[in-house]
């Protein structure tokens, strides 16, 4: 199941996790070739791909979901999912909400003014993963900071057959441009455009090492959200935590993936061995079984001194999901400054942000929380800065800005100046 790790060993293993690689370069040709071909044949590669991967017989003009599909699809999820999903859609708008940031405007002396604008991106395109399960929360968490941002155009893609709960919950929030294309392909078509999708601003939303690796290679085309590596939780624990609680959090993150990582670091030995034991016992009772062992086993458990050291190795793998299930959880909060989202005690496991508790479950992965954050409304707002100088107040300036011209040789920029006084 899980591997334990103390003494000196833990610094060998903390150094081989920070040295573990995202992508496989080898799939970089392969995603290469899909995306050219994207470019190139538009909706017959999209054609091709969905037979080819997906085993998914499609014509061109069946690629855009019908009204037909996305009702038929909120008839089969029915309406005590609707209701769920409207629930917790609202608890996560009312937490974004607050993210959206005011423009500011400061005048100058001599009548100058400068400030910053707000702007919606023009249009985004929303990936939802599809394969090993659905992902309506995706949806949720994606579509709704851009829609609070304003942005006018929201466009979803997913892998064929699009799952039922995933068109429902897109209608739910009033979507209505839906294509039915998943993969590398899919992150091409929103980037480049084909006779049937129109090209978009920025892509968003999680995937396999395919998307992540397209998102990668189309980021001088369109803005993109992150590359996501593979889902990872960290929980650090005391002696007070609850075994059971400890070892299905770390579970519930193995089964998303065979690469998914989870961690435990905690100061008792004995909560570890409980840890341990537990896992195998709630394993047995799981359905994603293969998943969940490829994943636990390469989970760790790092048995520390004190907390204070487990904050720090914490902040070193920079996590996207942290738990923290000790006496004081909060106490400890204050050291922890690299990690996605953090869930403090025993009774805020990963599960429940991920389906709508208020923030965003789509977090930093593979330690680039130490630089990045949840995606927000923020992700979806252009920021635009302007000045408005008069005769009188760029006359003040104009000696320093002359100056900086001439020292970096640009005579042109000082002479753009001085022909205002001339």
């Amino acid at each position: 199941m899980f591997n334990v790790f103390k003494g000196k060993k833990i610094k060998e293993e903390i150094d081989r996790i920070k040295k573990e690689e995202i992508f496989d370069e080898k799939l970089e040709s392969k995603v290469r070739k899909i995306l050219n071909n994207v470019k190139k044949s538009g909706n017959s590669a999209l054609v091709l791909y969905a037979q080819k991967f997906d085993n998914i017989k499609i014509s061109k003009a069946k690629i855009k979901v019908s009204q037909k599909e996305i009702y038929s699809a909120c008839r089969k999820t029915g309406k005590e999912f609707l209701k769920t999903f409207e629930k917790l859609a609202e608890n996560v708008r009312a937490f974004h909400k607050k993210q959206r940031e005011e423009e500011w405007f400061e005048p100058l002396a001599d009548g100058a003014l400068y400030g910053m604008r707000n702007m919606p991106i023009d249009s985004v395109g929303v990936y939802v993963p599809g394969g090993r399960a659905s992902y309506p929360s995706s949806v949720m968490m994606n579509i709704i900071p851009a829609q609070l941002a304003g942005v006018r155009r929201i466009a979803l893609a997913s892998p064929p057959p699009i799952n039922s709960y995933v068109l429902a919950a897109a209608d739910s929030l009033g979507i209505s441009e839906i294509y039915k294309v998943g993969g590398a392909q899919a992150i091409g078509a929103l980037a480049y455009g084909t006779e049937t999708i129109a090209p978009v601003d920025k892509i968003v939303g999680p995937g396999n090492v395919y998307v992540a690796l397209a998102k990668k290679m189309v980021a001088d085309k369109v803005g993109i959200d992150s590359l996501a590596g593979p889902s990872d939780i960290l929980i650090i624990a005391d002696r007070e935590a609850d075994p059971k609680f400890v070892a299905a959090d770390m579970l519930s993150q193995c089964e998303h993936d065979p690469f998914a990582r989870a961690i435990l670091i905690t100061t008792s030995e004995d909560l570890a061995v409980d840890v341990l034991c537990e896992s195998r016992r709630q394993f047995k009772n799981l359905k994603r079984k293969k998943i969940i062992a490829q994943a636990a086993a390469r989970g760790r458990i790092f048995i520390v001194e004190n907390l204070s050291s487990a904050a720090w190795l914490s902040n070193i793998i920079a996590p996207e999901h942290l738990e923290i299930i000790t006496s004081s959880p909060q106490k400890l909060l204050g050291e922890i400054k690299n990690a996605g989202a953090v869930f403090l005690g025993g009774y805020s496991p990963v599960a429940l942000g991920d389906y709508g508790a208020g923030p965003n479950h789509v977090l930093p992965t593979y330690g680039t929380a130490r630089f990045a954050s949840p995606l927000g409304v923020y992700d979806f707002i252009k920021r635009q800065s302007f000045l408005a100088y008069t005769k009188g107040s760029l006359a003040k300036i104009k000696k320093e800005i002359t100056m900086m011209a001439d020292i970096e040789g640009l005579d042109a920029h000082a002479a753009a100046v001085n022909a205002r006084y001339c």
